[in-house]
Order: structure tokens, then sequence, then C-alpha cells
């Protein structure tokens, strides 16, 4: 689905076909298509026979995975465009460090996280709360 937003596009060029997020650990197989190397592993799972792409269904050989440096560079620079672009557009924020939406509140800190943020040791055993949900309890003190 082509747009005509660079960003936009460049961020679907950085997508894997098969889980539909930034690609990691891209791997290039025989007919030239891409995929995070733990998806197409687990797409060939339990085959001993011919295997075939996800994307254009052409036969291809099942250990033939060649590591895709550029474009783990180049998903990496698109991250950070993104980041960058989803700043300057006021949009909804982003975590610096894992490039997702800051979805949570951590009520003993007192700041916005993310859900990779929320799973980590520094959150982990924290109160934590949607951030609309939070936003909503801090408002209706100062109504009053």
């Amino acid at each position: 689905m082509a747009t005509d937003n660079p960003v936009e596009s460049l961020q679907e060029e950085a997508t894997c076909p098969v889980c539909l997020e930034y690609f990691k650990d891209p791997v290039t197989i025989d007919c030239g298509h891409n995929f995070c190397r733990a998806c197409i592993a687990q797409c060939w799972e339990g085959s001993n026979t011919a295997v075939s792409c996800p994307q254009c269904r052409q036969t291809v050989q099942q250990g033939n995975l060649r590591p895709n440096r550029k474009l783990a560079n180049i998903v990496e620079m698109v991250k950070r465009l993104s980041l960058q672009a989803a700043k300057g557009a006021g949009e909804e924020r982003v975590c610096g460090e894992h490039q997702e939406t800051l979805k949570l509140f951590c009520e003993e800190d007192q700041t916005s996280v993310c859900e990779i943020c929320h799973l980590s040791r520094a959150h982990r055993d924290h109160r934590v709360v949607p951030i609309k949900e939070a936003a909503q309890e801090y408002k209706l003190p100062l109504l009053k």
C-alpha cells in the first residue's frame, strides 16, 4: 500500500511482511525478499521438504538465509526518523529508548512509559495505568 508520505513509505519498507513490525535481524532469501530471521524460521518450522517464500511463493533453499546488514542499518535510521517526525508533528509522544508510543503512566515515578519500559526492571513492580486514565484522574482534583 504505497503512500505519498516519504516517512510512511520508509516505515513500510522497513517492516517485515510476516510480523508487521520493524525488521529484527533481517535476512534475505533466494528470491530476494527480506524477513526477520525468527519470522522466516517460524514460517518454515517443521518442514523437511522444499519451502516457499511467504511473500511470492517461489520455492527456495531453506538453509540459505543471508544476513541483510544494510537493511538492519536502514531500519535503525527509519526508527530515528520516525521518532523525530512524531516529535515535530506533535503526535502521540514516543519513548526515546524504544521508539514505542507512551501509552502508560507509572504512578510511582510520575512519568509516562511505553509497554517495553513497563516490563523492564525499572518499572516492573510499579503501579502502571493507561495514560488516558491517569490524565482523567489528575484532571479531576484540579476541577474541584
